[in-house]
């Protein structure tokens, strides 16, 4: 299994590149979680080996056997996820049609540019996902966030964060966990942009995300 590269077309207007992480273990037996990750403005292009390169990739260059089906889209040059919100939606009918997927348990995550997309596409898409895990990221406004106040969330940011400020991460939740009990803030004190890697190794955050179904 590992990783394959596809190319996904909507109306022959729009053209998402995309890998897919499947598990050793993968069988269409069961039914497999999936995540949706949302690379940083450095892998935007059409060299779709890029998107490898930081956050959640490196831990499934490292693990075989890593218990999710992981999609992996890359943005266009010059654009944001903002733009791709659309073919994202189609692109997750599609994988949901082509793989043996649970729906109860799909979730989103991204960092950096990515984290601003997993939340605002997650604010505009609240029921499709189970749970978002937003690094190093922000929103639209905290006010929009609201809409998430059923969602189970864990925020990731360094407080140093030079590239995406950490008041980003911070006022949402801030305005957020008054609605929502279920967020996790992990606020890594002293540390950079780099957290965008250092996140994805919390030894908690994949079984915590296991745990959050949505009835459908």
């Amino acid at each position: 299994m590992g990783f394959e590269s596809f190319k996904f077309e909507k109306d022959t207007k729009k053209i998402l590149n995309y890998m897919v992480y499947l598990p050793q273990s993968y069988n269409t037996i069961k039914k497999w979680p999936l995540i949706l990750s949302l690379h940083g403005s450095g892998e935007r292009g059409n060299n779709i080996d890029n998107v490898k390169k930081w956050g959640i990739h490196k831990m499934l260059r490292e693990n075989n056997n890593f218990p999710f089906v992981v999609v992996s889209p890359q943005c266009p040059i010059g654009e944001i996820w903002e733009m791709q919100f659309n073919i994202l939606k189609d692109l997750l009918d599609e994988i949901g049609n082509n793989y043996n997927i649970d729906n109860e348990r799909i979730y989103l995550t991204g960092y950096s540019l990515g984290g601003y997309g997993t939340w605002n596409f997650a604010i505009l898409n609240p029921e499709r996902f189970s749970a978002i895990v937003p690094i190093s990221g922000g929103a639209v406004s905290p006010q929009k966030s609201l809409k998430l106040k059923n969602m189970p969330i864990w925020v990731a940011h360094g407080d140093s964060d030079t590239v995406v400020q950490f008041e980003e991460s911070k006022r949402i939740v801030n305005y957020l966990k008054k609605y929502n009990p279920n967020i996790i803030f992990k606020v890594y004190k002293g540390a950079g942009h780099e957290v965008c890697t250092t996140a994805y190794e919390e030894p908690e955050l994949f079984k915590w995300l296991l745990k959050q179904k949505r009835k459908i």
